[in-house]
């Protein structure tokens, strides 16, 4: 088996979402000693944003010194993602959304004729077999209606690319004090650990 794992939060060693992605890369590992691990840390290494100025070298054809570095940059994490059984993706909610670095990989990964295409009926993924764990935080609870670009989102991008296996474990509420923060980890750790029990058993 092998994990391309994703961090995106720009708190470092304080994130949940982080604690929660670590929870699951160790839980594989203790089940499959074997496993093996990409680890981009989004935050830590950012990716650069599409502009004029590159966004040819992802969308069309690279010409310029700029567009071929980015089309060099997309084809390494492309790689990654086919090389890949399981995505592992930890996102903070930022702006009831996610943070801008884990969306430039999505802008980078998401190219045309390559990880999608269209058909007849419409648009077609074409990363297919992989499965997807997400890792989910926010500062305040999961509430039902409130507003919620986060999950949602993610789920999107992914099923757009053709990764429809999506579980997801959330930890809400860690802005409202430590106890609270606490208590939260401890449920998602609990839930991630029956998570990828039943994975690896199946």
């Amino acid at each position: 088996m092998s994990l391309l794992v994703l961090k995106s939060s720009p708190t470092g060693p304080m994130s949940v979402s982080n604690t929660l992605v670590n929870e699951i890369v160790a839980r594989h590992r203790e089940l499959d000693p074997g496993v093996a691990v990409t680890e981009r840390n989004l935050d830590a290494e950012p990716l650069p944003h599409l502009t004029a100025m590159n966004v040819d070298g992802v969308r069309a054809h690279a010409v310029t010194d700029t567009e071929i570095e980015a089309r060099e940059v997309s084809d390494r994490l492309i790689a990654e993602l086919f090389a890949a059984d399981t995505l592992v993706i930890g996102a903070p909610m930022h702006n009831f959304s996610i943070p801008t670095t884990l969306r430039a990989w999505f802008d980078h990964v998401l190219r045309p004729r390559v990880t999608f295409g269209y058909s007849e009926t419409g648009p077609k993924g074409l990363v297919t077999g992989k499965r997807a764990i997400l890792a989910l935080a926010r500062g305040g609870p999961y509430v039902e209606g409130q507003p919620d670009h986060q999950e949602s989102y993610l789920r999107e991008l992914l099923a757009f690319i053709g990764v429809t296996e999506v579980d997801v474990v959330h930890a809400g509420g860690t802005a409202f004090g430590p106890e609270a923060r606490a208590a939260s980890i401890a449920e998602a750790q609990t839930a991630i650990a029956s998570l990828v029990g039943r994975r690896l058993a199946a």
